[in-house]
């Protein structure tokens, strides 16, 4: 009689289990709980497309052209109007929305590290991912570079799985295109690399749909501004108002100094090791994640030439590519025979792996993340509040409101449900110098005046003092970090 074979060690079952998507789920969760916990608000950007989606449901073209108005982008405009329809609870959805995507992208790098790779590079770059805590703030207040990196990176993936895949990854990027005019370079330098393996009829096919995101926006901008170039001019005026526009020059040194400031100096540092590393071990692999790295920074270096802002957010895609080398360096031993070699990559990895956990441990003040979530939520339910109160409405119909900078303007028209010449900031010079009567709404806090009422680049005085109430404006409310001074004669 034949023997039966011995059950699966627990080892063994252990390892058999589903772990990305044990992983996702609970990542998934812990986003769910962190989003309740810390009940965050959209930022300035996010708001604003709020607003517009606001004022499409009423019938009119958003109003694009207000003071220091951010950049629209057509596809944020579409998800703006559907979250619009819920009113004041809009923000809200729109946050729990972009942090779901947050989720989504998390399982597109790891899908790009198991794809180019191996199933545990892509959940260590998933891990990295994580653990970069930019990423998930950017999500906890609703920017559209979540949804967009997602975009990307799943193109990146469906790519990786199958090289020349074409329309799939195209009408991912022509989406991505929609929220961030990078993607149009990411699309036109993909039907490049497609062309030789085309018909002329795909090849035409496969142009349209790479040149459409691009025809849309201006399409956009045209009908709602009658300049089919207003997102552009618009961004460079306000970049070079604000003193953010960079040269050429001036490009490596703020691309390794963003990216320290994202990925950290460990990572960092294991990203660039990891890229020579994988292009030498296993370079056919390497081609979609090296890609995206090298279009990033060309984008970096176009958007400073041209004028945009130099910012940590636009080296968002190279940086997420970094961590992908990263965990190729501390995981890429599974790409090898077992031997000798594997087994020391292995065990130097577990030793990096512990050296670098000890080293965020000492460094990482994670109370500080917390504070700001809370900070956040705290202060907007704050505005909130004290704007809904009766004897604030009451004195709002005296005027318009006067904030003592742009960045209140749009939390305030969102919550006072008021168009764009009913909410001023008093660094609009020449519009609040019109203003005689209304609302002023002040910070009362030293935390708020620090995060909202100083300008940002370059604190002033003329800032402190926009934070006094104006000559014959009285009291009507305060709490603990916004005040409201009314004259209605």
């Amino acid at each position: 009689m034949s023997t039966a074979p011995s059950p699966p060690s627990l080892q063994a079952r252990i390892a058999s289990l589903p772990w990305p998507a044990i992983l996702l789920v609970a990542l998934a969760a812990i986003v769910a709980a962190g989003t309740i916990v810390f009940p965050t608000y959209t930022a300035y950007d996010a708001t604003y497309s709020l607003l517009w989606g606001r004022e499409i449901l009423g019938g009119h073209l958003p109003n694009f052209d207000t003071y220091k108005a951010p950049t629209e982008h057509p596809l944020g405009l579409v998800f703006a109007v559907f979250f619009a329809l819920f009113g004041r609870s809009g923000d809200r959805l729109m946050l729990l929305a972009t942090m779901g995507t947050f989720v989504v992208m998390v399982a597109a790098l790891y899908q790009i590290g198991r794809n180019a790779f191996t199933k545990l590079v892509g959940i260590t770059a998933a891990v990295i991912l994580c653990t970069r805590f930019d990423y998930p703030f950017l999500a906890a207040r609703a920017y559209i570079d979540i949804p967009y990196l997602a975009l990307v990176l799943w193109a990146a993936a469906l790519e990786c799985a199958r090289p020349r895949r074409g329309a799939s990854v195209l009408w991912l990027l022509a989406l991505a295109g929609l929220l961030r005019p990078e993607a149009w370079i990411i699309s036109g330098i993909y039907w490049l690399w497609l062309f030789p393996s085309l018909s002329w009829k795909k090849r035409v096919q496969f142009a349209l749909l790479v040149g459409a995101p691009a025809l849309l926006w201006f399409g956009v901008d045209y009908v709602v501004t009658g300049d089919p170039l207003f997102s552009e001019t618009n961004t460079t005026a306000i970049t070079a108002e604000n003193g953010r526009q960079g040269t050429a020059a001036e490009v490596p040194g703020q691309t390794l100094l963003f990216l320290g400031q994202l990925l950290k100096v460990p990572v960092l540092a294991g990203g660039l090791i990891g890229l020579g590393l994988a292009t030498w071990l296993v370079p056919q692999r390497v081609r979609v994640p090296l890609a995206l790295f090298l279009i990033g920074l060309l984008t970096f270096l176009l958007l400073a030439i041209g004028g945009f802002s130099v910012i940590s957010r636009y080296l968002l895609l190279p940086a997420v590519m970094l961590m992908l080398f990263a965990a190729f360096l501390v995981s890429g031993f599974t790409v090898t025979v077992p031997g000798r070699a594997r087994t020391g990559w292995a065990i130097a990895s577990g030793v990096a792996v512990v050296a670098l956990i000890v080293w965020t441990i000492i460094r990482v003040n994670v109370s500080v993340l917390v504070s700001e979530l809370r900070f956040r939520g705290d202060s907007s339910q704050a505005l909130a509040s004290l704007l809904d109160r009766p004897d604030v409405r009451a004195a709002a119909r005296c005027g318009p409101v006067l904030t003592s900078n742009h960045r209140l303007v749009p939390s305030v028209r969102w919550i006072m449900d008021l168009p764009s010449d009913q909410v001023i900031a008093r660094s609009d010079l020449a519009a609040a110098e019109k203003v005689k009567t209304g609302i002023v709404v002040l910070s009362a806090g030293r935390a708020v005046l620090l995060r909202g009422g100083l300008d940002p680049e370059t604190p002033t005085s003329e800032d402190t003092l926009r934070n006094l109430p104006p000559a014959g404006y009285r009291p009507v409310a305060a709490n603990e970090l916004y005040s409201v001074y009314a004259r209605c004669r």
